[in-house]
């Protein structure tokens, strides 16, 4: 298997897009600590609120707990602009109202580099990735022609954007290239940690930011120099 490459760090401005809370924080966010220590901007667009990720608790009391968190959690690694756009959790569906709103987002912050998550059937090892994954993964690179083109979405009134140079893949099972996070993976699991209610409920390796995210950053640093690492599938637009 190749050399990982470095991600390119040629740009100030970034939008990561993601179907729920504590997506960001199981792949990207100990890169998204380098970048904001950096004094890049990073801003987290959510397409839902997690309400029907804890089943033990109903979704009109899950959503805004896990909001908070999510807050909370983006607050650890220096982001402090999240937006939620209140697509059902688990129901979500590829089509233009996703693709508009993630494409309006992208017109109203002006990124350059776009993160999201990993939209392919299957992660490293072939485990199976969920839909509503898949589905905001598919509509955020599609957004990003979107929000260039001034004849789509016309109704948002916001002049176009096209200066999206890479869309980074968190996850992916076809990584390219890879951010050392030697100095922010602390940083990372403590943003983990703060999606408490939902880790309360989980079992397995998932359920511990610690054992979790440090495997993962050493399993990619294999390939990345011997250095703690997150990795990234990276799509030159």
């Amino acid at each position: 298997m190749d050399d990982l490459t470095p991600v390119p760090e040629d740009w100030r401005s970034a939008l990561a897009v993601v179907a729920h809370p504590d997506d960001l924080e199981y792949g990207a966010s100990g890169a998204i600590a380098r970048w904001t220590d950096q004094g890049k901007t990073v801003r987290y667009l959510l397409a839902c609120r997690g309400e029907a990720g804890i089943d033990t608790m109903p979704p009109e009391e899950a959503g805004p707990v896990r909001e908070r968190e999510q807050i909370a959690s983006a607050a650890v690694v220096g982001v402090s602009e999240v937006e939620f756009l209140d697509h059902p959790d688990g129901m979500m569906t590829y089509g233009l109202p996703l693709r508009r709103d993630i494409a309006a987002a992208i017109r109203r912050h002006k990124p350059e580099l776009l993160i999201i998550g990993n939209h392919h059937e299957t992660y490293a090892g072939g485990f199976l990735n969920m839909a509503d994954h898949r589905v905001v993964g598919a509509a955020a690179v599609d957004a990003v022609r979107d929000a260039a083109n001034r004849w789509v979405f016309r109704e948002l009134g916001l002049e176009p954007w096209g200066g999206v140079k890479h869309v980074a893949v968190s996850e992916s099972p076809r990584a390219t290239h890879a951010v050392d996070i030697t100095d922010h993976l602390d940083l990372s699991i403590a943003s983990l940690r703060e999606h408490a209610s939902y880790l309360a409920v989980l079992t397995g390796d998932m359920a511990d930011p610690e054992r979790f995210l440090r495997r993962s950053a050493e399993k990619a640093g294999e390939r990345f120099g011997g250095r703690p690492a997150t990795t990234f599938e990276l799509l030159d637009m």
